[in-house]
C-alpha cells in the first residue's frame, strides 16, 4: 500500500479522499491549516500544512517522512465578473491554488526523484480547460496550474516520477455553498449570475470524486489528464471538438 500525503484534508474533496484511501488500506497523511479539524479522520498522520507558507510546508514534509503519492488538493474560489474582481483576491487565489501547489510539489520532488519513483496528483477542474462567466479568477488559477503540471510531467518522467491532473466538474463539496462574491454596487452583472444559477449544472458527490482520485493512486500508470465524473467527460469532449473562436 502507498503512503499518501493530501493537502486540504479538513473538508470536501480532501477529507473524502483521505477516508477513501484509508478504507482501501493506504497509509494516509492528512494535512490542513488547522489540524484539529483532522482529529476524527482514521489516518496514520495528521499534520499542519498551509500551502501559502513555505516554512509550514517544509516542516510538514520533514515530519511526514517518505511519501509515495502527493495529492495536491488545497484551494479556494471566488465568484466575480472580471471587471469587479478585486486584484488582491485574485492574488490570494493564485497563492493558494497555483503557487501553493507548486511549493508542495517542489518540497516532495527531490526525494521522489532520488528514489526513482513517485506520483504527483493535482486536483484541477474542468475550469482549467474552459471557463464560465464570473469564474474567471478561479479558472485562471487552474489554467496556470495545468500549464505548470504539463511542463512538470515532461521534465520528471525520466526520473520515474508520474504526474497527473484530475479534472472534476461541479462537486457537491461545500466549496460553492457560500463563496466570496464581488459584483460591485450597480448590479449590472446580477442577471448574468442569476442565469448561471438557474442553469443545469449537475454536481457529482465528493465520494465519487474521492473514488476517482483513489483509483489514480492505485492505477498501474496514469494519463496526464483525468476527467472526473460523466459531466466533466462530456464537457471536456465538447470543448475539445469546438472550434476556436
Amino acid at each position: 500500500m502507498s503512503r499518501v500525503l493530501i493537502t486540504g484534508s479538513s473538508r470536501g474533496i480532501g477529507r473524502a479522499t483521505a477516508l477513501e484511501l484509508a478504507r482501501r488500506g493506504h497509509r494516509v497523511v492528512a494535512t490542513a491549516r488547522k489540524p484539529r479539524a483532522l482529529e476524527d479522520l482514521p489516518v496514520e498522520g495528521r499534520l499542519q500544512l498551509d500551502v501559502t507558507d513555505a516554512r509550514s510546508i517544509e516542516q510538514a514534509i520533514e515530519t511526514a517522512g517518505p511519501i509515495d503519492v502527493l495529492i495536491s488538493n488545497a484551494g479556494a474560489i471566488i465568484v466575480a465578473p472580471v471587471e469587479t474582481t478585486p486584484v488582491e483576491e485574485f492574488e490570494r487565489l493564485l497563492r493558494e491554488n497555483t503557487v501553493g501547489a507548486l511549493r508542495v510539489a517542489q518540497a516532495v520532488l527531490p526525494a521522489m526523484r532520488q528514489r526513482g519513483s513517485g506520483r504527483l496528483l493535482f486536483v484541477s477542474s474542468v475550469l482549467g480547460r474552459t471557463t464560465l462567466p464570473t469564474r474567471g479568477a478561479y479558472a485562471a488559477t487552474k489554467w496556470a496550474l495545468e500549464a505548470l503540471v504539463e511542463t512538470l510531467a515532461l521534465e520528471v518522467s525520466r526520473f520515474g516520477v508520474e504526474v497527473a491532473l484530475l479534472e472534476p466538474g461541479a462537486v457537491s463539496s461545500g466549496a460553492l455553498d457560500d463563496p466570496l462574491r464581488y459584483f460591485g454596487d450597480n448590479g449590472i452583472y446580477a442577471p448574468l449570475e442569476a442565469a448561471l444559477a438557474g442553469a443545469d449544472r449537475r454536481a457529482i458527490s465528493v465520494e465519487e470524486t474521492a473514488a476517482a482520485i483513489a483509483d489514480a493512486v492505485e492505477a498501474d500508470d496514469v494519463p496526464l489528464r483525468i476527467p472526473v465524473g460523466e459531466p466533466a467527460r462530456r464537457l471536456l469532449a465538447a470543448r475539445h471538438d469546438a472550434p476556436e473562436t
